[in-house]
């Protein structure tokens, strides 16, 4: 089991950049793919980013591609989500994920077992 704890969440002006860090403990991110929620009030959760450190693939939502960047290090056992030129509609609570399927496009909450407990990015206009 992977205890999962999300970190850079803050307030940003419209245009600017925030990185999110989630910090895993207990088991390995290889053994995972990681992935990048957000929920923002009123509605469902939608997938943001996911990364699997055991061959460096990514994958991204479209309403993010471009924007984003999903990396992580296995030494710190850590993955990142570089956030750049930040729209007000990126406001939500994000979340960290870890999922044991090994999919090319694991976009379905459902698809995670381990959630970290969520950061706050909200994005003044």
């Amino acid at each position: 089991q992977v205890q999962l704890v999300e970190s850079g969440g803050g307030l940003v002006q419209a245009g600017g950049s925030l990185r999110l860090s989630c910090a895993a403990s207990g088991r390995t991110l290889s053994d995972y793919t990681m992935g990048w929620f957000r929920q923002a009030p009123g509605k469902e959760r939608e997938f943001v980013a996911h990364f699997s450190s055991s061959d460096g693939s990514t994958y991204y939502g479209g309403s993010v591609k471009g924007r984003f960047t999903i990396s992580g290090d296995n030494a710190k056992n850590t993955v990142y989500l570089q956030m750049n030129s930040l729209k007000s509609e990126d406001t939500a609570v994000y979340y960290c994920a870890a999922s044991l399927f090994r999919l090319q496009t694991a976009t379905a909450p459902v698809l995670y077992a381990y959630w970290g407990q969520g950061t706050q990015v909200t994005v003044s206009s």
